[in-house]
């Protein structure tokens, strides 16, 4: 019989043998957020549209062609998100987060959705890990900012990884390096693709961000955002650069980089890999000064950065970085009997109370066929329970490696007696844990 369905194109299934390399690089993001400040939030997976069109920027490819847009019931324009900052950017004005001092640092993990073509790197659903920072202006917060993302990278001992940074400067001076763009490429109307032709006009910055072969030649010799910066936002980037300097943390500049949305202000950065071919980008972020107003709160600077936790594992498989696999069975209780089974779901439990792991029959399985599940699921020692070792109150505790056995109680004496035997195979040597 055939399954009725499969999964949707565009999305993965995290299945149990692999979710332990994901749990493995969320707790380290929760663990180097926490260390500089940054506590969790969590967002509904969708939003009323005009928020991401409001706060996006209805020139992004994002907005134009990629959103998972629907009418609820109720005549709603409902979206699911396709990125994490605005919908974190919503609470923080609908609950007033800011009046618990200032700056708000908040992280997540979302999963987004977008409608683009399926490849390595790149899923219509895919999972973010992200960091925003609200209410500071100051370029410390932007250099602390790219210090907590390199910390991960640092902490999953990732190589090779280039952190690219720019200035796309205020509104004020941008308008400026606009008038620029279009200037230059009026020039080559007649070769832009269909999409940046409208983006000529509107945005003519995401002409930059093209992934068209032909647009992307064009833009190569295109007037350079850092040439166009007003003295506040060149200053503001140069002491960007100056913290990062005392902290030791190496860096190019690009001044191609632009970002894909249109909230972004003053400074942008990518850490960039050569090690998954195209979609080589696994952390970008920025500064978004103006996105806090754009959703009608007070002016509030803004900035934060979103990591590709698929990407991200696709880099860690690429450097040969392995994650420790969780561990085995500490113990598996084979049952001959209802009675003995009985038992065995006794001392199962018991064991668990006590934050081991610990397995017994569930299934209806033979003695043998247990043995062989035992065995499957790597458990570090076995006791076959039957009517005898019930009526002695004690089995045969079996080192599923060694093969050595050794007398274990039944009773109150149990749980200590096989801490014993644990603490021995894993200290051989007697050493204290």
């Amino acid at each position: 019989m055939a399954i009725l369905t499969k999964k949707v194109r565009g999305t993965e299934d995290v299945l149990p043998k692999d979710s332990y390399r994901w749990q493995f690089v969320e707790d380290i993001m929760r663990k180097e957020s926490s260390a500089f400040g940054y506590k969790e939030i969590r967002t509904p997976v969708f939003e009323h549209t005009k928020l991401f069109s409001r706060g996006v920027g209805e020139t992004t490819d994002v907005v134009q062609k990629e959103m998972y847009t629907f009418d609820t019931k109720g005549g709603e324009s409902i979206t699911l998100r396709p990125e994490g900052t605005a919908g974190a950017a919503r609470a923080l004005l609908e609950h007033a987060i800011y009046n618990d001092g200032l700056p708000v640092k908040a992280s997540y993990f979302v999963s987004c959705y977008r409608y683009e073509k399926p490849q390595a790197g790149r899923l219509r659903e895919f999972h973010q890990f992200g960091l925003e920072c609200y209410g500071t202006s100051n370029p410390a917060a932007d250099a602390e900012l790219i210090c907590a993302a390199k910390s991960i990278f640092d902490r999953l001992q990732v190589k090779n990884l280039r952190l690219e940074l720019n200035s796309i400067g205020c509104p004020e001076c941008r308008k400026k390096y606009h008038e620029a763009l279009k200037e230059y490429f009026e020039t080559y109307k007649g070769e832009l693709c269909e999409t940046c032709l409208g983006r000529l006009d509107r945005n003519p910055m995401r002409i930059l961000d093209c992934k068209s072969p032909v647009c992307s030649k064009i833009a190569d010799n295109a007037p350079k955002v850092l040439d166009f910066l007003c003295d506040e936002c060149a200053d503001h980037f140069e002491k960007v650069k100056a913290f990062l300097d005392k902290a030791q943390v190496e860096y190019v500049v690009n001044p191609t980089i632009v970002r894909g949305l249109d909230y972004y202000t003053k400074t942008v950065f990518e850490f960039v890999s050569t090690d998954i071919g195209a979609q080589a980008t696994v952390c970008g972020g920025g500064r978004y000064d103006g996105l806090i107003e754009e959703l009608g709160g007070q002016h509030m600077p803004s900035l934060g950065f979103a990591l590709g936790i698929e990407r991200l594992l696709m880099l860690l498989d690429a450097q040969g970085i392995e994650i420790e696999k969780p561990a085995t069975c500490d113990i598996y209780f084979a049952s001959m009997g209802e009675n003995a089974q009985a038992k065995a779901f006794e001392l199962t439990q018991l064991v668990r109370s006590a934050s081991l792991y610990a397995e017994c029959d569930v299934v209806g399985r033979g003695l043998r066929a247990q043995m062989k599940y035992a065995d499957k699921i790597g458990a570090k020692f076995s006791i076959v329970i039957g009517d005898n070792e019930i009526e002695e109150n004690k089995a045969k505790l079996k080192d599923m490696e060694s093969g050595e056995q050794r007398d274990i109680t039944l009773g109150d004496e149990f749980l200590t007696q096989f801490y014993d035997a644990l603490f021995d195979k894993q200290n051989p040597d007697g050493l204290k844990i």
